[in-house]
């Protein structure tokens, strides 16, 4: 099992790092002053400047749609295992992914819709939004329904003629309060009564369309992310036309299947981010600050938490590494085990040392004088994001107990 990364790998690795050295960090705070700004105006969904002046600078460096897999229209495209570090770096800061076109959902809905579109909804939609003029957002999850079974899921997408007719409550939906969002990949029940994974499909709905509502943000443990956020959406007789319907009545669960696997490991890519860019803050605390009459970082406690939280990152990066080279030489269906394992472990990693790291920063690290606070939030949420870590590891121990059937 080979973990090298090609040469292409490792230049963008160098470039992506001088870039974030040069332009991400340091704006950082910027950043934040901006959302802040158009929050106390009224709007915390609108987009920021420095992300938009930093795009450009990342196209001009080729740092742009670095997830792309290869394809007719990404002939350059990296393999799972290659854009493995990439993904990382650009987890170290949130909002960070977007700058280079590589962000949630989007990456999921392009991935979506180069492997299930048709030429004419490539054109339409992931032209587009592969030159970063539009966002999108993955329109699955329902507040009445257990929603990490996705044949609970209860929209009605109903054929009347020339057009489907939808009608249904999601929540949890990524960006779907940016202006800058102009599609809505929807999933729904075309056919309630046919076999159980059979009854679902998904369609292409534009998010101007006539019914669609954004009710409310939803906020997690107290933090709205503006400006991508997560919303709750209600769509009431929205009409489209059936030419819009990905791959086929009753295919939508297999198309979710198909998309969660490269979502699920990019999410995990970036907790390992998160994690160092959490123990980096750790260790410099513990150098800087002085209890009863020592640093911390010669206190016992802390010198085996900062042992712990690097053993933790290095055997998470491992696993990552596996399961990204057994996406790219057996498939995302033989590394569905693997897929499982790195979604459960990457994200308890990641918690378990921003929380570490929040406490060795004291009260000041419950406030938004370090970025520890928002990081717990949103890497406690990945616990849920593309299904929960009690889902994953049923089917991690399906798996295991069917090795030994014989």
């Amino acid at each position: 099992m080979e973990f090298d990364f090609s040469p292409k790998s490792k230049e963008l690795q160098q470039r992506l790092l001088r870039f974030f050295d040069q332009h991400i960090v340091p704006n950082e705070h910027r950043f934040t002053e901006e959302v802040e700004a158009n929050r106390r105006a009224g709007n915390a969904w609108l987009p920021t400047a420095i992300v938009e002046e930093l795009k450009d600078k990342a196209k001009a460096a080729g740092l742009w749609n670095l997830f792309l897999p290869h394809s007719a229209r990404a002939p350059e495209g990296l393999s799972n295992l290659d854009y493995a570090p990439l993904c990382e770096i650009m987890g170290k800061v949130h909002w960070a992914p977007e700058v280079f076109n590589c962000s949630a959902p989007d990456t999921g809905n392009m991935e979506t819709l180069e492997l299930y579109g048709t030429e004419a909804q490539k054109d339409a939609w992931l032209d587009p939004l592969l030159r970063g003029e539009i966002r999108s957002s993955f329109v699955m999850t329902e507040p009445d329904v257990a929603s990490s079974d996705a044949t609970n899921v209860q929209t009605r997408i109903e054929r009347d003629g020339d057009h489907y007719v939808i009608n249904g409550s999601k929540s949890w939906i990524s960006g779907a309060g940016d202006p800058r969002t102009k599609i809505y990949i929807v999933m729904g029940k075309t056919d309630p009564t046919a076999a159980r994974h059979l009854q679902q499909s998904m369609i292409l709905v534009p998010a101007d369309a006539p019914g669609i509502t954004v009710t409310r943000p939803l906020r997690v443990l107290g933090y709205d992310h503006a400006p991508s956020g997560h919303m709750a959406v209600e769509l009431v007789n929205v009409r489209v036309p059936v030419g819009n319907l990905l791959l086929g009545e009753g295919r939508g669960f297999e198309i979710a299947q198909g998309r969660l696997g490269p979502g699920r490991i990019h999410h995990c890519m970036r907790c390992i981010g998160v994690a160092e860019r959490a123990l980096e803050l750790m260790v410099r605390r513990a150098k800087n600050r002085v209890a009863f009459g020592r640093p911390l970082s010669e206190q016992g406690v802390w010198r085996e938490r900062i042992a712990e939280a690097r053993i933790m990152i290095e055997q998470a990066r491992l696993l990552v590494f596996k399961t990204a080279y057994m996406m790219d030489t057996v498939g995302n269906k033989q590394a569905r085990g693997e897929i499982a394992m790195i979604k459960v472990l990457a994200p308890n990693v990641s918690s378990r040392i921003v929380d570490w790291a929040i406490q060795m920063y004291g009260a000041s690290g419950l406030c938004d004088d370090t970025p520890l606070a928002e990081m717990y939030a949103l890497q406690r949420a990945i616990r849920f994001t593309d299904g929960p870590d009690e889902v994953h590891r049923n089917a991690i121990a399906k798996l295991e107990l069917a090795r030994y059937d014989a």
